[in-house]
């Protein structure tokens, strides 16, 4: 009973520190998406925008043969560079690449190009010098990839005691591939194409990121993202069977339901319901949830927050019925995650699991 009411307590404590956040960062006042040119519009135009999105966006060539439309990221050298020592044996570096990722959208290409600090990948490294461990792959949240944040929020720690090297792997448009005029990255964004590009080169940049870790002889390599890093992971499990384990952590997984989460649908009760339709539509050919996984069941783990505001249990559970995967709920929430280090046992029975 005790145990009962200490974690329902956990999570209310959680759930507010969420919903601060969420109504201070992420909300979306009427100005602003007045000033919005694609969240100003009306249920219509909405419909209109959403309908040229699929007619460019939703071949079911692109479903089918996800290599037709998430290509192999090409050859390119990386550029590595040290900034510390941790402890005997484990340095820690930097690793830069050029990001030859084209979109695919003539419409959106210019606008997507003219951001020049996206045109480079990074990752920040944690390996040992005089071993080759597995490694894993980590994808921040929304806001997130700035280093000195990113080692301490994300279990860093925990992973290199699991027997890991890690690489922080940063978003498009996030960290220092975000213009620092910025007040906040253009990726995900209210124009469905340029979301969508976001989430291919984000497939492309990691993709190239896995293959460099296997060809520094890592025997196997997973991945592990929080939030929107977790729909990325997510993603990853439908198109690259390469990995070796996915850990989706608090993930979003629709953001057709982000958007009717935060109230930005538009119109009666029934011109909303298209227009959730449509987003879900739209953004079928980069949904974690528009393909079945190439990763099996054993080698997924989906980790929610029951006190979680931001992206709720009810995202984790949509992600873990369409993968087939497990699920374990810590009592925390989406940015105050206590209890997790307990939620993370199953994934550490995973990462035993794996070719070393």
């Amino acid at each position: 009973m005790l145990r009962r009411a200490l974690r329902s307590l956990t999570a209310q404590v959680a759930a507010g520190v969420d919903q601060v956040f969420y109504s201070t960062t992420l909300a979306r006042s009427e100005g602003s998406r007045r000033r919005s040119p694609a969240e100003g519009l009306g249920h219509e135009q909405r419909m209109e925008a959403l309908d040229a999105v699929r007619e460019e966006y939703g071949k079911e060539a692109y479903l089918e043969d996800p290599a037709s439309f998430f290509p192999e990221p090409p050859a390119e050298d990386g550029r590595l560079t040290r900034v510390r020592s941790l402890d005997l044996g484990l340095d820690v570096s930097d690793l830069r690449w050029r990001s030859r990722f084209v979109p695919l959208g003539k419409g959106v290409a210019a606008r997507y190009a003219f951001h020049e600090e996206n045109h480079v990948a990074l990752a920040r490294l944690f390996l040992r010098t005089h071993e080759r461990r597995p490694a894993v792959v980590v994808i921040h949240g929304y806001l997130g990839g700035d280093f000195a944040i990113e080692e301490r929020v994300m279990p860093v720690r925990w992973l290199l005691d699991q027997g890991l090297d890690v690489a922080l792997f940063v978003l498009p448009f996030h960290g220092e591939r975000r213009r620092r005029t910025l007040s906040r990255p253009v990726f995900p964004s209210s124009d469905p194409r340029f979301t969508i590009e976001g989430f291919r080169q984000a497939v492309q940049d990691a993709r190239w990121l896995l293959r460099w870790l296997l060809a520094r002889g890592a025997p196997s390599v997973g991945v592990l993202g929080m939030s929107l890093g977790g729909y990325t992971t997510s993603l990853l499990a439908t198109v690259e069977p390469r990995f070796a384990f996915a850990s989706p952590l608090v993930p979003l997984a629709s953001l057709a339901d982000f958007a009717r989460e935060g109230g930005r649908l538009v119109g009666t009760p029934e011109q909303q319901a298209l227009q959730y339709e449509a987003l879900e539509e739209a953004f079928r050919v980069v949904s974690p949830l528009g393909r079945p996984a190439v990763i099996p069941p054993e080698r997924l783990i989906i980790l929610a927050g029951e006190g979680d505001r931001i992206t709720p249990v009810a995202h984790a559970r949509r992600l873990a019925e369409h993968l087939g995967a497990p699920m374990e709920i810590f009592p925390g929430g989406h940015l105050l995650q206590l209890g997790r280090e307990r939620a993370l046992a199953p994934l550490a029975r995973v990462i035993d699991r794996i070719p070393r």
